[in-house]
């Protein structure tokens, strides 16, 4: 029997957090996860955001681990093949496989990392067992269950997964090549639906290493038909739903696979017990086109490691009277409601019919031009009409809609 004081399941973003900041506090801790190093996955593809990243600084690993991403400086937005703003922008592309890596490299300590896999765990009050495949038996006095969509482990604690809607949307991930010139005029761009039939609220292109990276997202069934020819013809497919895109990129290819991700919004049942917390995904889950999945993680990681652990661990015992100050935390219910919210505000905003909706997404067009053509103006005169010639010379069609 191994003793520890905390034993992290599962080595994505959440439960890697935890373990870098856990050895960093001295706090003895163990990590286990299947991957010793951790295998693709089309899951968080860039940190963005002034609030994302004061997040991610509270775990006192965002320097070292952003070193591995690409800034892009400079962010394009737009809509009707019309450049609305040019943001100064603070986003940082990195693959999910390379930002695990790096956070990986930061658990040092107390901490340490079991290549293994979980595969029976009981909890009590006092103390948890955990029973590793290869025969290793764990004895920790907190579970924190991080592994994200694997509901077997949860199942055995008899806790549950209630959908609140399915197939919320579906996330696609490709690479965008330049067609017929070296690179982009932009160093990032989100560009904005042109029509709400299409059910595409945005897509953003961003910089990792050397290569343009596309997440288009949609609000459509996995079933659909539209899936299926992005995967086959990508090209054609896109023009035909952004068909002004080109305005802005000029012709462009998709290379390498579609990677492609339907996301349920969920919520677990019966996870307030003795002996285990729950973090990340493995709590309750988002949707990616509010981009707030990033910022739960990183919400709960915190919360848990730097204010309840610590003051867990003071006294003895694990029971469910400790583990629900970390489900009520002010911190953590505000982040899971806002980010909830969120992603089914953003649908409607998309996608809602009716004159209210419609007025939302005018409102917002209105809004990225106000501020774009406000930074212009505080620029020199020379750089100003410069802009103006190249930005305003295609102009929304009269039967464009919002």
């Amino acid at each position: 029997m191994r003793y520890t004081d905390i034993a992290i399941i599962g080595g994505g973003l959440a439960g890697s957090t935890a373990a870098a900041m856990l050895g960093r506090a001295g706090i003895p801790s163990l990590l286990i996860d299947p991957h010793q190093v951790y295998p693709f996955d089309f899951r968080v593809e860039k940190i963005s955001g002034d609030l994302q990243l004061e997040r991610f600084a509270k775990t006192g690993i965002a320097d070292s681990v952003l070193r591995s991403a690409t800034l892009d400086g400079e962010n394009w937005i737009a809509r009707f093949g019309y450049l609305l703003d040019r943001q100064p922008s603070r986003q940082h592309g990195i693959m999910y496989d390379t930002l695990i890596g790096a956070i990986r490299n930061e658990i040092a300590g107390s901490a340490e990392f079991i290549c293994d896999k979980v595969v029976n765990v009981a909890t009590s009050s006092e103390r948890q067992k955990l029973v590793l495949a290869g025969g290793e038996e764990i004895s920790a006095r907190l579970v924190v269950l991080a592994n994200g969509l694997n509901v077997g482990l949860r199942r055995m604690l008899g806790i549950e997964r209630l959908i609140t809607s399915h197939c919320h949307s579906i996330s696609l991930g490709f690479d965008f090549v330049p067609v017929g010139r070296p690179a982009f005029p932009f160093a990032a761009m989100t560009y904005f639906s042109e029509r709400p039939s299409d059910r595409i609220p945005y897509i953003t292109l961003f910089p990792v290493e050397n290569r343009m990276r596309a997440n288009l997202f949609t609000y459509r069934q996995a079933d659909d038909p539209w899936v299926r020819a992005m995967r086959r013809n990508p090209v054609e497919t896109l023009n035909a739903a952004l068909p002004r895109l080109r305005r802005l990129t000029g012709e462009f290819g998709v290379a390498g696979d579609i990677k492609i991700r339907p996301a349920d919004i969920y919520v677990s049942t019966g996870y307030r017990q003795a002996g285990v917390a729950l973090v990340g995904d493995a709590f309750a889950s988002t949707c990616p086109v509010t981009g707030t999945g990033t910022d739960k993680v990183f919400t709960d990681v915190a919360q848990l490691c730097d204010v309840h652990i610590p003051a867990w661990l003071s006294t003895e015992g694990m029971g469910e009277e400790k583990i629900t100050a970390y489900y009520d935390d002010p911190v953590k219910t505000a982040c899971d409601a806002w980010s909830n919210a969120k992603a089914f505000n953003f649908r409607e905003v998309s996608v809602g019919s009716g004159p209210y909706w419609q007025a939302q997404r005018w409102a917002r067009f209105l809004g990225y031009l106000g501020r774009g053509t406000l930074r212009r103006l505080q620029g020199s005169p020379a750089a100003s009409a410069a802009r103006s010639a190249n930005h305003f010379r295609q102009r929304p069609h009269a039967a464009d809609r919002a």
